[in-house]
């Protein structure tokens, strides 16, 4: 039956792959051309705030003059895909001086339409189309300022050839990340251009079914990604603020999910004011949702806090983040990283234990190196990933590089006690290969604010010794020194802060780790509890206490 399903599917792939490859070519003749030809627009009906380009760009942060730049040599081939689809996107519009470059931008937007009007692999890509749509229809009003008639022609059939593109091949896209960007283009185009209200109505519909297909009841994404959580919401709110400057009824489920979203992101966000790096979360720029956030009036008060599987706890300044969830279906695992029961913890808003983070942004290997148990702050049995990724290249291809195979997780239980707070929970991922189960438990004394942790290796069956690692990941920048005794490590904060690391009967490793969670590759340390299990269970305690 297994065999039955893997040709199934790799016959599948290898159509997917077909089609991909025939669309291409179809794309690129004259006759598909001549399709995408409509009605070009009188006018914008509005122009949108360019400011709610922030929501989906973090370049706000910088500024240049493009009058400084030759628009003859900006659309030069580059070799660099990834930032030959950073310039054709034109999110960097968000940086340009709103004053005094508007005729170089018509010059540099002008020579662009003329050199790229028709379909070509890269810049025609959904992602980077969509998001050149929102930024010239978001930044509408500096781009048509004083241009001439033509241009203004040029630039509005531009506009509709492209979207034209979108809305005949929206069918085809399997990603909900790229979904939602087409989603969001067609719908501003449908909110400013009165002849083209219909791509707001089908934006408005796809947008509900998208919703109701990726959002968990909490308001938390089936990939249990808080990445994925940070960009649907962007995009969200984005549409949301456009249909409210356009003056239109606002639908309800908008409002519905922006708000459980909001309410997922307050509970998940760090002390210091990010994401936990759990199953391809990467470092996030949360400020755009300040004020979003503190309209809210009904964020739960439940101490359990627990949304997309990540449980939250915290007592004065120590916080924890726990992964006690299962992996999503594989339609949603692109992005899970095998790290069932891992944490973070954060003292006195500094992150302390941390995962490795999600490599995507640096390279493949790095991607699939940070999907490893062994990149999680966790328990691996013989150096074994948990969870097991697809590694054929025709499936990864087709349907993206996803898990193979699961695990439960069970015994699950939040407490809060004058004593403690804390989580229990374990999972069976290891039981079918290695015949153990795992459980831990985590909880914060509220006398001593040490946080606490006990592990157990349950031996579910007689076998061959097992090597386990426990795995501590400590955040960059901070220094460890092992003790004299062998058993604890001198964690070092700030030149007048440290923390005592001790593990109970059990000799430490000091390990060199890397830190993904950004754009590049950071050194970090690993304090690594390792030995051998024979026919016994394996009980694991250690603390983390502040150094007096």
């Amino acid at each position: 039956m297994f065999k039955l399903k893997s040709i199934y599917f790799y016959f599948l792939a290898i159509q997917i792959s077909l089609i991909k490859f025939l669309k291409k070519i179809y794309f690129s003749t004259s006759y598909y051309n001549k399709s995408l030809i409509s009605i070009t627009p009188q006018q914008f009906y509005f122009h949108p705030n360019p400011f709610l380009l922030s929501f989906i760009t973090n370049y706000k942060k910088y500024s240049f003059k493009i009058s400084e730049i030759d628009p003859n040599i900006l659309w030069v081939r580059h070799k660099n895909t990834r930032g030959l689809k950073e310039l054709h996107n034109f999110l960097w519009l968000n940086l340009i001086d709103r004053k005094n470059d508007g005729k170089t931008l018509q010059k540099i937007i002008n020579l662009w339409i003329l050199k790229h009007s028709k379909y070509r692999k890269n810049i025609w890509e959904s992602s980077v189309l969509s998001k050149r749509i929102i930024s010239w229809v978001l930044n509408s009003d500096i781009i048509l300022s004083n241009g001439l008639f033509e241009f203004k022609r040029n630039f509005l059939t531009s506009i509709i050839l492209q979207t034209n593109h979108l809305k005949k091949n929206i069918k085809f896209e399997k990603n909900f990340s790229k979904k939602v960007e087409i989603l969001t283009a067609l719908l501003l185009t449908g909110l400013v251009f009165k002849e083209y209200e219909e791509n707001y109505n089908v934006a408005i519909k796809e947008i509900e079914k998208l919703v109701k297909d990726f959002f968990d009841q909490d308001g938390f994404p089936l990939s249990r990604n808080p990445s994925d959580l940070i960009f649907f919401s962007k995009h969200l709110i984005l549409c949301r603020e456009s249909i409210k400057d356009a003056q239109k009824y606002i639908p309800e489920f908008l409002n519905e999910i922006i708000n459980l979203n909001l309410i997922c992101i307050k509970k998940i966000t760090t002390p210091n004011d990010q994401i936990p790096f759990f199953n391809g979360g990467v470092e996030e720029d949360l400020q755009q949702f300040d004020k979003y956030i503190g309209n809210l009036k009904n964020i739960s008060k439940d101490k359990k806090n627990i949304v997309g599987g990540i449980q939250v706890f915290k007592f004065k300044t120590n916080h924890v983040f726990f992964d006690v969830g299962v992996p999503p279906s594989k339609k949603f695992s692109k992005s899970y990283q095998s790290g069932p029961l891992s944490f973070e913890y954060y003292l006195d808003g500094i992150k302390i234990i941390t995962n490795c983070g999600f490599g995507c942004n640096i390279s493949p290997k790095a991607e699939l190196l940070s999907r490893l148990t062994s990149a999680q702050s966790t328990l691996t049995l013989n150096d074994t990933s948990v969870t097991k990724f697809e590694r054929n290249k025709l499936f990864n291809r087709s349907f993206g590089n996803s898990i193979k195979d699961s695990f439960k997780i069970a015994d699950l239980d939040f407490f809060d006690t004058e004593e403690s707070i804390g989580t229990i929970a374990s999972h069976n991922g290891y039981e079918k290969n290695f015949g153990c189960t795992y459980k831990r438990e985590i909880s914060i004394d509220k006398y001593s604010k040490n946080l606490i942790g006990i592990d157990k290796i349950i031996k579910k069956r007689d076998g061959k010794p097992i090597n386990y690692s426990l795995r501590f990941h400590l955040y960059p920048g901070l220094t460890a020194v092992k003790t004299i005794s062998g058993n604890s490590v001198l964690i070092q904060l700030s030149k007048n802060k440290s923390l005592i690391f001790t593990i109970k009967d059990e000799s430490i490793l000091l390990e060199k780790s890397i830190f993904l969670g950004g754009n590049k590759i950071l050194d970090n340390t690993c304090v690594t509890v390792s030995g051998n299990l024979v026919n016994r269970d394996k009980v694991i305690q250690w603390e983390i206490k502040r150094n007096i």
